[in-house]
């Protein structure tokens, strides 16, 4: 079984080595320094409408790329009691909908909970997928689960072919991602009509930005749907962090400095007002409110003078507080931009 940063003792587990790096990016201008050139800075919240609740980061793939560092051996888990705080939250507002990640967020005992909670008050429910865990013995039931309650499935899906994204999930991650999708397709996932919304996500196996989406998704639907048999309704590409386990590989195969010059000489100041931060507030395993899931791994929580946790939601004074950049924050807004639901421009 890989092992995550964590697990390996490695230096750049700790965030705060992860930004000593991000630090030093040559001659590239830094990223809240492009923003003032940009006429864009401060770069503000615009609202809330994605309340994103990361409820963990047990897994149970290792997976190259994960800027989460998830994995079989993070003991990280949401508690019922910040669940709750989370669905109290959620209850003083209308904001339309719930982002539920991970690690596996479903191996969270509250996983189910926390759904049948947000969906009673009518909120629409993402679950973001890795596949291969709708196959565990523990998991028998859940995609029949998450059809009853009509949530949505974000899956990751690196490649339509299984070299690719084995290299980059785990031995034999592809052809289980092909069952998985079958099995949800039988359920009315990704079929016209049925409602029930299965959406794949594609992030290059490589220190590259990811092609022109709708070209890629077209591939993605001629090659699954004639050599698998498999139905979706969208494909996202999501340009890949340099954070943690995708930094690290970029650090060891020496394609660091020139990833980070790919993503700034292709800074689009058109993407940055779509980025996702602006309308969504991610939320900790442990509570801590940050204002995305990036910056929650770099342990960059929201600003000072807005509510630090969960507990002391405050939708007033985090609606159009002042976001927390950094480098990392090129990988969002390089060539069409990049979010949880792919491009934004």
């Amino acid at each position: 079984m890989a092992l995550t940063l964590v697990g390996q003792h490695k230096p750049l587990a700790a965030s705060a080595e992860q930004l000593k790096v991000l630090a030093e990016i040559g001659t590239c201008r830094a990223f809240e320094e492009q923003l003032r050139h940009s006429g864009l800075s401060p770069l503000q919240a615009t609202g809330i409408t994605v309340f994103q609740v990361n409820v963990g980061k047990l897994c149970n793939q290792t997976c190259r790329h994960c800027h989460v560092d998830a994995g079989p051996d993070r003991t990280e888990r949401m508690t019922r009691e910040t669940a709750e705080q989370c669905i109290a939250a959620l209850a003083r507002t209308d904001i339309p909908t719930v982002d539920i990640t991970g690690g596996a967020p479903e191996l969270n005992p509250n996983f189910r909970w926390l759904v049948e909670q947000a969906r009673a008050m009518n909120r629409h429910v993402m679950d973001r997928c890795n596949l291969s865990v709708l196959l565990l013995p523990s998991q028998a039931d859940l995609a029949t689960f998450l059809a009853a309650h009509r949530v949505e499935i974000v899956a990751s899906l690196p490649y339509y072919r299984a070299a690719q994204t084995d290299a980059q999930r785990g031995e034999g991650i592809f052809d289980k991602s092909m069952e998985a999708l079958r099995l949800l397709n039988q359920l009315g996932y990704g079929r016209e009509g049925s409602g029930l919304l299965l959406n794949l996500v594609h992030n290059p196996v490589g220190a590259f930005l990811p092609p022109k989406q709708e070209s890629i998704e077209a591939q993605f639907r001629k090659e699954l749907r004639t050599k698998h048999g498999v139905e979706f309704n969208h494909l996202y590409t999501i340009t890949n962090m340099p954070v943690s386990r995708f930094l690290e590989f970029l650090l060891d195969s020496g394609n660091y400095q020139g990833y980070m010059e790919r993503l700034t000489n292709a800074y689009n100041p058109a993407a940055v007002p779509g980025v996702m931060c602006r309308y969504t507030l991610s939320v900790g395993w442990d509570g801590t409110l940050y204002d995305c899931d990036f910056n929650q791994m770099l342990e960059l929580p929201v600003q000072s003078d807005a509510p630090a946790h969960i507990r002391n939601f405050d939708p007033t004074r985090l609606h159009h507080r002042k976001i927390v950049t950094g480098n990392h924050c090129y990988g969002c807004t390089a060539g069409a931009g990049s979010s949880c639901g792919g491009v934004v421009t």
